[in-house]
């Protein structure tokens, strides 16, 4: 019963994680590109037309867009705030799926002067679609050396129009707010070539070190490719973290329980001590009467950590599909059913079970039986 337990409990568990990760990453896998090209000696990169004949022929690459990101400032009745001003083509939204994530108004149209800003960046002020009383602005530091003298003129500024707001994750609302290439290209002074990133979608069946390799080779290795997991390194450590945690101090449980089995063979080896005297006396070795209680001990653990499992099974797909435990009154707790954990769970339960039969088989002895 403490096998049966321990092995159902570590595999819900490690269920249940698993679809909190898959949870947590939903936010950035639907809107991270697959791959992101960025450059190593600066801010900013030059494609030549020749250059992206070549990325479109990359087998494996379904799409890709051309981006700019930097940090400026933006007011809105009497209200500043610095964030990100990304700059997009209009094959961002076959890369991303930043456009499906609108929470009210439509995405920009190319060559305007439009923009789509987060939930948070219009909570902060306090700001609503198409407000043609008060002015949305953008303030760009101009590139240059030297001294300022006056400071009215040491920024490119614009107003700008937000047209759409988009909602994800609190971090995320307030981190972006997208307008076209054009614009952006503009306000920083950059020429028609030239870009701070390259965002690509890459086909299911593409071969990601493949394309990663071409593209390096296109641009002589003066690039900073990163994937999905790259770009979002932080959040992956800390929940693989978590993961392991959790599997550790379930496993310990499942240590704790496995001591009644140590312990219930041991008892058994001392009531059974004359019929193994006798065994003994006929001429079985040590060895071989050790290996009655490990075979016993083993096979114990086994069936009990097959039987945990499929409670711990049904309980997960019971939760998935009729969502009994909910976090809120929309959203049921997430739990993924995935055969890695079922084999994590069984691997786990034969070895420290098989592990405790044998601590509790060296029992046997030749100085017991005397």
């Amino acid at each position: 019963m403490g096998i049966i337990v321990g092995a159902m409990a570590l595999f819900v568990v490690l269920s249940v994680f698993t679809g909190l990760k898959d949870f947590s990453l939903s936010f950035t896998n639907d809107i991270d590109p697959d791959l992101k090209v960025s450059s190593t000696l600066g801010k900013y990169f030059f494609i030549s037309p020749e250059q992206e004949k070549e990325i479109a022929t990359i087998e494996g690459v379904a799409f890709y867009s051309k981006i700019i990101e930097e940090r400026v400032l933006f007011t809105f009745n009497g209200k500043q705030e610095v964030t990100l001003l990304k700059g997009v083509d209009s094959n961002f939204n076959t890369v991303s799926n930043f456009k499906k994530k609108l929470y009210n108004g439509e995405w920009l149209k190319p060559d305007t002067y439009q923009v789509v800003v987060g939930y948070g960046i219009a909570q902060k002020f306090s700001m609503g679609l198409l407000d043609f009383n008060n002015s949305f602005e953008v303030f760009v530091p101009k590139p240059g050396k030297g001294t300022i003298e006056n400071p009215a003129e040491a920024f490119n500024e614009t107003d700008v129009f937000p047209v759409g707001i988009y909602a994800i994750s609190e971090d995320l609302d307030s981190k972006y707010v997208f307008a076209d290439l054009g614009l952006a290209q503009e306000l920083l002074e950059y020429k028609t070539n030239q870009f701070s990133g390259i965002e690509l979608k890459l086909k299911h069946d593409a071969d990601e070190k493949a394309v990663i390799g071409k593209l390096k080779a296109i641009f002589k290795n003066k690039i900073t490719i990163k994937n999905k997991e790259q770009l979002n390194e932080a959040l992956y450590k800390m929940l693989n973290t978590e993961n392991i945690a959790v599997y550790l101090i379930f496993t310990l449980v499942i240590i704790v329980a496995l001591f009644n089995l140590i312990g219930a063979l041991i008892m058994m080896i001392l009531d059974k001590k004359g019929n193994l005297k006798t065994l003994f006396n006929l001429g079985t070795e040590i060895k071989d009467l050790r290996k009655i209680f490990l075979l016993q001990g083993t096979l114990l653990s086994v069936f009990g950590g097959i039987i945990g499992l499929l409670l711990g099974i049904v309980v997960v797909l019971l939760q998935q599909q009729y969502q009994f435990i909910m976090i809120t009154p929309t959203l049921a707790y997430p739990v993924v059913f995935t055969v890695e954990n079922v084999g994590i769970v069984m691997a786990t339960i034969v070895t420290l079970g098989f592990i405790a039969s044998l601590i509790a088989s060296s029992r046997v002895s030749k100085k017991l039986l005397n």
